[in-house]
C-alpha cells in the first residue's frame, strides 16, 4: 500500500514589531522643531510686512542729491572783497589846505594808511606838501586835526600824526615787496575825487618805473607800475596784494595828457622804502 506523503505544517508566524507607535514617537519629538522653524518663518513674515526693505537709490536719485548739495554751498566771498575787507579799518582820508594867495585856500584830497600801533600814518608827500592845515577822517568816522612828522621828498612820502587819533588804532599788515612781479594781483583803495573807501583792482605791469614828480619835484625810482585805476585822490594809498597786506603807497599816474585822470599806468612806492620813513624795518 502506497505511503501517501504529509505536507509539513506551516511554520507559526514571527512576532512583528507595531511600527505605528515608533513613527508616532518620532512625530511628537520632532513637532517642537517643526514648531520652532514655523514660528521663525511666521516671525519673519510679519517682520517683512511692518518693516520693509529699504529703498535702493538709482543713479538719478543719487546725482539728483548730489546736484541739491552743491547747490545749497554758499560760496565764500570773492577775493578783491576779502582784500578791502582786510584793509578798510586802516584807512584814512586826508582833507588839506594850501594857501594860494587869493585869500582863499584851495583844499586837496588824499589817503592815508595806518601802518603801526603808535598811529603813524604812511602818505604822499605831494598830498599835504604847502599845507596850513591837514584833517584825518578814520574808518570809524573819527575826525583829528594832524602834523607831518616826517618828510622823505626823494620818495614823495610823508608820515603823519594825529593830534586825537581814535581810541581802537588798527594798523594794516603790511606785505614783502620783494614777492612782487610783473601779473602779480594788484588792488588800490583809497579816496578818489573824494569817494570815500573806493577800490579798483588789476595787476602790476611792471617793476622798477622811474617818474618826475610835477613842478620840477624829484625823480623817482624803483616805484611799481600798476593798471589798477589811480585818480585824484588815491595818493597817498595802499596798494595791496591779493592777501591784503600793503606791499606800496600810491604816489601818481602817468598820463601824456595835460589832464588828471587816469587812462592805463598808476605808480607806486614799494612799501619797504615808504616804510623807512616810519622807522618800520626793512624785508
Amino acid at each position: 500500500m502506497a505511503d501517501h506523503a504529509h505536507d509539513a505544517p506551516d511554520p507559526p508566524d514571527r512576532a512583528r514589531p507595531e511600527r505605528g507607535p515608533r513613527i508616532r514617537a518620532r512625530i511628537r519629538a520632532a513637532a517642537p522643531f517643526a514648531a520652532g522653524v514655523l514660528a521663525v518663518l511666521v516671525a519673519l513674515a510679519i517682520y517683512g510686512t511692518l518693516v520693509p526693505s529699504p529703498h535702493q537709490l538709482t543713479q538719478g536719485e543719487v546725482n539728483d542729491s548730489v546736484a541739491r548739495a552743491l547747490a545749497s554751498e554758499t560760496p565764500g566771498p570773492p577775493l578783491s572783497q576779502r582784500v578791502y575787507a582786510a584793509v578798510q579799518a586802516s584807512l584814512v582820508l586826508i582833507e588839506t589846505k594850501v594857501p594860494n594867495g587869493t585869500g582863499e585856500p584851495d583844499g586837496n584830497l588824499g589817503t592815508g594808511v595806518i601802518v603801526d600801533t603808535g598811529g603813524d600814518i604812511l602818505t604822499s608827500l605831494h598830498v599835504v606838501a604847502g599845507a596850513s592845515s591837514v584833517d584825518l577822517t578814520f574808518a570809524d568816522g573819527t575826525h583829528s586835526a594832524a602834523e607831518v612828522a616826517v618828510r622823505q621828498p626823494e620818495n614823495d612820502i610823508a608820515v603823519l600824526k594825529a593830534a586825537q587819533p581814535p581810541g581802537n588804532l588798527t594798523p594794516a599788515t603790511l606785505g614783502d615787496p620783494n614777492s612782487v612781479r610783473v601779473g602779480s594781483e594788484a588792488f588800490v583803495v583809497g579816496n578818489p575825487f573824494g569817494l570815500y573807501g573806493s577800490m579798483s583792482s588789476g595787476v602790476v605791469s611792471g617793476l622798477d618805473r622811474s617818474f618826475r614828480l610835477p613842478n620840477g619835484g624829484p625823480v623817482l625810482h624803483g616805484l611799481f607800475q600798476v593798471d589798477a585805476a589811480v585818480n585824484p585822490g588815491n595818493s597817498g594809498g595802499p596798494l595791496l596784494n591779493r592777501d591784503g597786506e600793503v606791499i606800496g603807497i600810491v604816489t601818481a599816474l602817468v598820463n601824456p595828457t595835460k589832464e588828471d585822470v587816469f587812462i592805463g599806468i598808476g605808480l607806486a612806492v614799494p612799501i619797504d622804502v615808504a616804510g623807512g620813513a616810519a622807522g618800520l624795518p626793512q624785508y
